[in-house]
Protein backbone atom coordinates (compact mmCIF):
# COMPACT_ATOMS: atom_id res chain seq x y z
CA UNK A 1 0.00 0.00 0.00
CA UNK A 2 2.80 2.41 -0.61
CA UNK A 3 5.95 2.26 -2.59
CA UNK A 4 8.24 -0.35 -3.10
CA UNK A 5 11.09 -1.88 -4.82
CA UNK A 6 11.27 -5.77 -5.88
CA UNK A 7 13.40 -8.05 -3.48
CA UNK A 8 13.79 -11.00 -1.51
CA UNK A 9 10.68 -13.32 -1.20
CA UNK A 10 10.73 -13.27 2.78
CA UNK A 11 8.29 -10.81 4.70
CA UNK A 12 10.17 -7.77 5.54
CA UNK A 13 9.23 -6.72 8.48
CA UNK A 14 8.62 -2.55 8.82
CA UNK A 15 9.05 -1.41 12.84
CA UNK A 16 8.23 2.14 12.05
CA UNK A 17 4.89 1.77 10.16
CA UNK A 18 3.94 -2.26 11.32
CA UNK A 19 3.79 -3.14 7.90
CA UNK A 20 4.53 -6.80 6.32
CA UNK A 21 5.64 -6.69 3.32
CA UNK A 22 6.31 -9.79 1.08
CA UNK A 23 7.66 -9.46 -2.21
CA UNK A 24 8.02 -12.15 -5.55
CA UNK A 25 10.97 -14.54 -5.40
CA UNK A 26 12.64 -14.11 -9.14
CA UNK A 27 10.97 -12.26 -12.07
CA UNK A 28 7.62 -12.39 -12.34
CA UNK A 29 6.02 -14.07 -15.52
CA UNK A 30 5.25 -10.74 -17.19
CA UNK A 31 6.65 -7.39 -17.99
CA UNK A 32 5.28 -4.10 -16.94
CA UNK A 33 4.02 -5.91 -13.68
CA UNK A 34 5.51 -5.47 -10.19
CA UNK A 35 3.75 -7.09 -7.47
CA UNK A 36 3.42 -7.53 -3.27
CA UNK A 37 1.43 -8.80 -0.43
CA UNK A 38 1.15 -6.20 2.38
CA UNK A 39 -0.19 -6.54 6.05
CA UNK A 40 -1.35 -4.42 8.42
CA UNK A 41 0.40 -6.25 11.81
CA UNK A 42 -0.58 -3.33 14.01
CA UNK A 43 -3.67 -2.72 12.90
CA UNK A 44 -3.08 0.67 12.74
CA UNK A 45 -4.93 1.01 10.03
CA UNK A 46 -4.62 2.70 6.21
CA UNK A 47 -5.56 5.87 5.00
CA UNK A 48 -4.12 6.88 1.76
CA UNK A 49 -4.43 9.89 -0.71
CA UNK A 50 -4.84 8.78 -4.16
CA UNK A 51 -3.44 10.33 -6.76
CA UNK A 52 -1.97 10.37 -10.93
CA UNK A 53 0.83 7.77 -10.95
CA UNK A 54 2.13 6.60 -14.35
CA UNK A 55 0.70 2.63 -13.86
CA UNK A 56 -2.37 0.77 -12.87
CA UNK A 57 -2.80 -0.48 -9.44
CA UNK A 58 -5.07 -3.74 -9.21
CA UNK A 59 -5.25 -4.47 -5.19
CA UNK A 60 -6.85 -8.26 -4.21
CA UNK A 61 -7.95 -7.98 -0.34
CA UNK A 62 -7.91 -10.65 1.28
CA UNK A 63 -8.92 -9.75 4.75
CA UNK A 64 -13.35 -9.35 5.72
CA UNK A 65 -12.88 -5.90 6.03
CA UNK A 66 -13.36 -4.33 2.73
CA UNK A 67 -11.77 -0.93 1.63
CA UNK A 68 -13.66 2.17 1.74
CA UNK A 69 -13.02 4.54 -1.02
CA UNK A 70 -14.12 8.04 -0.77
CA UNK A 71 -14.54 10.70 -3.41
CA UNK A 72 -16.52 13.59 -4.36
CA UNK A 73 -19.74 10.88 -4.97
CA UNK A 74 -19.13 9.39 -1.77
CA UNK A 75 -17.99 6.23 -0.09
CA UNK A 76 -17.77 2.99 -1.92
CA UNK A 77 -16.98 0.06 0.09
CA UNK A 78 -14.85 -2.38 -2.04
CA UNK A 79 -12.87 -5.84 -1.23
CA UNK A 80 -10.50 -5.48 -4.52
CA UNK A 81 -10.50 -2.70 -7.00
CA UNK A 82 -8.49 -1.12 -9.78
CA UNK A 83 -7.21 2.48 -9.60
CA UNK A 84 -6.77 4.16 -13.03
CA UNK A 85 -3.70 6.25 -14.43
CA UNK A 86 -5.56 9.66 -13.39
CA UNK A 87 -7.87 9.00 -10.89
CA UNK A 88 -8.87 12.19 -9.72
CA UNK A 89 -9.42 13.26 -5.73
CA UNK A 90 -9.99 10.75 -3.46
CA UNK A 91 -8.92 8.62 -0.13
CA UNK A 92 -8.64 5.10 0.36
CA UNK A 93 -9.11 3.59 4.22
CA UNK A 94 -8.78 0.34 5.59
CA UNK A 95 -9.02 -1.80 9.14
CA UNK A 96 -7.01 -4.81 9.38
CA UNK A 97 -5.83 -4.78 5.87
CA UNK A 98 -4.16 -7.32 4.21
CA UNK A 99 -3.64 -7.77 0.58
CA UNK A 100 -1.90 -8.17 -2.64
CA UNK A 101 -1.34 -5.35 -4.58
CA UNK A 102 -0.05 -5.22 -8.40
CA UNK A 103 1.29 -2.08 -10.41
CA UNK A 104 0.60 -2.38 -14.06
CA UNK A 105 2.93 -0.26 -16.84
CA UNK A 106 -0.04 0.63 -19.28
CA UNK A 107 0.64 -1.91 -22.24
CA UNK A 108 0.65 -4.37 -19.26
CA UNK A 109 -2.99 -3.22 -18.13
CA UNK A 110 -4.29 -2.69 -21.94
CA UNK A 111 -3.67 -6.48 -22.08
CA UNK A 112 -4.50 -7.90 -18.62
CA UNK A 113 -7.78 -5.55 -17.80
CA UNK A 114 -9.75 -6.55 -20.34
CA UNK A 115 -11.48 -3.44 -20.42
CA UNK A 116 -10.64 0.06 -22.28
CA UNK A 117 -8.67 2.45 -20.26
CA UNK A 118 -11.40 5.05 -20.78
CA UNK A 119 -14.08 3.03 -19.05
CA UNK A 120 -12.07 3.43 -15.50
CA UNK A 121 -14.12 6.43 -14.93
CA UNK A 122 -13.80 6.44 -11.34
CA UNK A 123 -10.87 6.71 -8.16
CA UNK A 124 -11.61 2.70 -7.94
CA UNK A 125 -13.70 0.30 -9.55
CA UNK A 126 -14.68 -3.14 -8.61
CA UNK A 127 -12.83 -5.35 -9.11
CA UNK A 128 -15.77 -7.84 -9.96
CA UNK A 129 -16.30 -5.23 -12.43
CA UNK A 130 -12.99 -5.40 -14.40
CA UNK A 131 -12.51 -9.51 -13.87
CA UNK A 132 -15.68 -10.75 -13.56
CA UNK A 133 -16.25 -13.97 -12.03
CA UNK A 134 -12.74 -14.79 -12.37
CA UNK A 135 -11.60 -12.23 -10.43
CA UNK A 136 -13.99 -13.45 -7.15
CA UNK A 137 -12.44 -16.59 -7.25
CA UNK A 138 -8.84 -15.36 -7.39
CA UNK A 139 -9.17 -13.51 -4.83
CA UNK A 140 -11.22 -16.53 -2.82
CA UNK A 141 -7.91 -18.92 -4.15
CA UNK A 142 -5.46 -16.60 -2.85
CA UNK A 143 -7.48 -15.97 0.70
CA UNK A 144 -6.86 -19.62 0.97
CA UNK A 145 -3.46 -19.64 1.28
CA UNK A 146 -1.45 -18.93 4.10
CA UNK A 147 1.78 -18.24 2.68
CA UNK A 148 2.51 -15.40 1.09
CA UNK A 149 5.25 -16.75 -1.84
CA UNK A 150 1.52 -19.14 -2.89
CA UNK A 151 -0.55 -15.98 -2.77
CA UNK A 152 1.75 -14.61 -5.24
CA UNK A 153 2.63 -17.23 -7.20
CA UNK A 154 -1.12 -18.02 -7.56
CA UNK A 155 -1.61 -13.98 -8.89
CA UNK A 156 1.27 -14.20 -11.29
CA UNK A 157 -0.35 -17.52 -12.92
CA UNK A 158 -3.72 -15.52 -12.77
CA UNK A 159 -1.71 -13.30 -15.05
CA UNK A 160 -0.21 -15.00 -17.57
CA UNK A 161 -2.83 -16.83 -18.35
CA UNK A 162 -4.79 -13.68 -19.28
CA UNK A 163 -1.56 -12.63 -21.01
CA UNK A 164 -1.78 -15.70 -23.11
CA UNK A 165 -5.27 -14.68 -24.89
CA UNK A 166 -5.14 -10.81 -24.24
CA UNK A 167 -4.70 -7.88 -26.74
CA UNK A 168 -1.37 -6.50 -27.27
CA UNK A 169 -0.76 -2.24 -27.82
CA UNK A 170 -0.58 -1.08 -31.36
CA UNK A 171 3.33 -1.07 -31.87
CA UNK A 172 3.08 2.38 -32.48
CA UNK A 173 1.43 3.66 -29.72
CA UNK A 174 4.05 1.34 -27.27
CA UNK A 175 6.99 2.98 -29.08
CA UNK A 176 5.91 5.92 -27.70
CA UNK A 177 4.87 5.39 -24.31
CA UNK A 178 8.38 4.03 -24.09
CA UNK A 179 9.62 7.04 -25.46
CA UNK A 180 7.60 9.67 -23.11
CA UNK A 181 8.95 7.47 -20.20
CA UNK A 182 12.51 7.07 -21.85
CA UNK A 183 12.53 11.00 -21.61
CA UNK A 184 10.63 11.51 -18.75
CA UNK A 185 7.60 13.29 -19.96
CA UNK A 186 10.26 16.19 -21.48
CA UNK A 187 8.70 15.76 -25.65
CA UNK A 188 6.39 17.51 -27.73
CA UNK A 189 4.00 15.81 -29.28
CA UNK A 190 4.90 16.62 -32.49
CA UNK A 191 8.31 14.94 -32.04
CA UNK A 192 6.26 11.96 -30.71
CA UNK A 193 3.65 12.11 -33.99
CA UNK A 194 7.32 12.42 -36.13
CA UNK A 195 8.53 9.66 -33.81
CA UNK A 196 6.26 6.94 -34.59
CA UNK A 197 5.26 8.16 -38.20
CA UNK A 198 1.83 9.41 -37.66
CA UNK A 199 -0.33 12.78 -38.22
CA UNK A 200 -0.68 14.33 -34.76
CA UNK A 201 -4.65 13.43 -34.79
CA UNK A 202 -4.28 9.78 -36.00
CA UNK A 203 -1.58 9.37 -32.97
CA UNK A 204 -3.69 11.20 -30.76
CA UNK A 205 -6.95 9.16 -31.28
CA UNK A 206 -5.57 6.09 -31.07
CA UNK A 207 -3.22 6.95 -27.89
CA UNK A 208 -6.14 8.18 -26.18
CA UNK A 209 -8.23 4.72 -26.97
CA UNK A 210 -5.75 2.19 -26.01
CA UNK A 211 -3.55 4.39 -23.16
CA UNK A 212 -6.52 6.32 -21.69
CA UNK A 213 -5.13 9.60 -21.53
CA UNK A 214 -3.45 11.99 -24.41
CA UNK A 215 0.49 11.95 -25.19
CA UNK A 216 0.02 15.14 -24.02
CA UNK A 217 -1.52 14.11 -20.41
CA UNK A 218 0.58 11.02 -20.25
CA UNK A 219 4.20 12.99 -20.66
CA UNK A 220 2.48 15.68 -18.59
CA UNK A 221 1.83 12.82 -15.83
CA UNK A 222 5.86 10.89 -16.58
CA UNK A 223 7.01 13.89 -15.68
CA UNK A 224 5.08 14.93 -12.39
CA UNK A 225 6.09 11.13 -11.07
CA UNK A 226 9.25 12.04 -11.17
CA UNK A 227 8.66 15.33 -9.38
CA UNK A 228 6.55 13.77 -6.68
CA UNK A 229 9.30 11.11 -6.30
CA UNK A 230 11.82 14.32 -5.98
CA UNK A 231 9.87 15.87 -3.77
CA UNK A 232 9.23 12.92 -1.19
CA UNK A 233 12.74 12.55 -1.01
CA UNK A 234 13.13 15.57 0.87
CA UNK A 235 14.28 17.51 -2.33
CA UNK A 236 13.70 21.68 -2.65
CA UNK A 237 10.86 22.38 -4.83
CA UNK A 238 12.53 25.26 -6.92
CA UNK A 239 15.58 22.38 -7.90
CA UNK A 240 12.65 19.79 -8.36
CA UNK A 241 10.84 22.22 -10.84
CA UNK A 242 14.55 23.17 -12.41
CA UNK A 243 15.57 18.85 -12.88
CA UNK A 244 12.58 17.47 -14.39
CA UNK A 245 11.78 20.65 -17.13
CA UNK A 246 9.42 22.81 -15.21
CA UNK A 247 8.95 26.79 -16.47
CA UNK A 248 9.53 27.57 -13.10
CA UNK A 249 8.21 26.69 -9.13
CA UNK A 250 4.78 27.88 -10.04
CA UNK A 251 4.33 25.78 -13.10
CA UNK A 252 5.10 22.30 -10.67
CA UNK A 253 2.34 23.87 -8.37
CA UNK A 254 0.21 23.97 -10.53
CA UNK A 255 0.93 20.10 -11.88
CA UNK A 256 1.16 19.00 -8.48
CA UNK A 257 -2.53 20.46 -7.94
CA UNK A 258 -3.72 19.36 -10.91
CA UNK A 259 -2.62 15.57 -10.53
CA UNK A 260 -2.16 14.94 -6.68
CA UNK A 261 -5.16 17.87 -5.59
CA UNK A 262 -2.73 19.46 -3.25
CA UNK A 263 0.50 21.57 -2.80
CA UNK A 264 4.08 20.46 -3.11
CA UNK A 265 4.06 20.46 0.63
CA UNK A 266 0.88 18.59 1.43
CA UNK A 267 2.08 16.33 -0.99
CA UNK A 268 5.36 15.03 1.11
CA UNK A 269 2.88 15.31 3.95
CA UNK A 270 2.32 11.67 6.43
CA UNK A 271 -0.46 9.98 4.50
CA UNK A 272 -0.19 11.67 1.06
CA UNK A 273 1.68 8.89 -0.76
CA UNK A 274 0.20 7.34 -3.70
CA UNK A 275 -2.05 4.38 -3.25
Amino acid sequence: MHSYAMGPAAPDHDAGTGWEVARPLGPLSLGGVRMAGFRDRVAAGLDKRVFAQPSVVVVIGLGDEPFVIEDERGAQPLSGFVSPLSPGRARVRGERVECVEMRLTPPAAYALLGVAPGELDRPAISLEDVWGRSGQLLREQVSQCAAWQQRLVLVDEFLGRRAAVAPSLTPEVAAVWDHIVASRGRVRVDELAAFCGWSRKRLWSRFRAQIGLTPKRAAMLVRFDRAAHALRAGQNAADVALACGYVDQPHLHRDVLAFAGCTPSALVAPGSAPL
